[in-house]
């Protein structure tokens, strides 16, 4: 897949119509600071398309990018923000219970978390919720840059014992060096022509014209 054009749509305190609803819908998800944003970024090669920060619990709504006219990314709040009052978790708990129980056109979650690190409990609920509600899902392991290529399998293996997956179910992935762009973008790809043959409103992406990337 190559990204031709890449938007901001809006932000949305609960999920609603929006422009371009009706578009297939990724959705990402995991804890504060995990680079989310980075990687929208990294994905479109804009910069400043997605707002980043240092400060963990930085996305406090459902960000919305619209991709070739033919893909909606959806940018969900982060989890796991020990310095949140429990009423603010829980209204970010209900926005994003809200937008899996509403959205019509969601076809899969990239569920990413950090290579470095075990699976927060955090971590877990949310793959065991993803199993639960059976909607698909990918993890992503971001921040691949901070581990040596010899040693990520070690991290990989990790994450995999406590997301219950594969470790070729896994997408490493750095936001810095580029590494797994390609192979996210092969998976939006097949997501989007997966739901297109089913009939989801879509533009086909040789009907976007090239434009100067920004």
């Amino acid at each position: 897949m190559e990204i031709k054009r890449a938007s901001f749509i809006t932000s949305m305190a609960e999920y609603r119509d929006y422009p371009g609803i009706g578009l297939v819908e990724v959705a990402l998800a995991g804890k504060s600071n995990v680079g989310k944003s980075s990687m929208i970024n990294k994905l479109c090669r804009q910069n400043k398309l997605a707002r980043t920060s240092s400060t963990p619990g930085k996305t406090r709504l459902l960000n919305v990018y619209t991709i070739n006219e033919a893909l909606q990314l959806i940018d969900l709040p982060g989890y796991g923000f020990a310095k949140v009052a429990k009423d603010e978790k829980m209204r970010w708990m209900d926005m994003m219970e809200g937008y899996f129980a509403d959205s019509a056109t969601l076809r899969h979650v990239l569920h990413l978390v950090d290579i470095r690190h075990d699976p927060t409990a955090d971590d877990r609920d949310m793959n065991a919720f993803l199993r639960s509600h059976d909607i698909p899902f990918t993890v992503i392991a971001t921040k691949a840059d901070k581990i040596s290529r010899g040693a990520r399998m070690k991290y990989i293996a990790a994450i995999c014992r406590g997301l219950a997956v594969q470790p070729w179910e896994v997408i490493a992935f750095s936001s810095e060096d580029g590494t797994g762009r390609e192979q996210v973008l092969s998976l939006l790809e097949k997501i989007m022509t997966e739901a297109q043959a089913e009939g989801l409103k879509a533009v086909r992406p040789e009907q976007i014209q090239d434009e100067p990337e920004a």
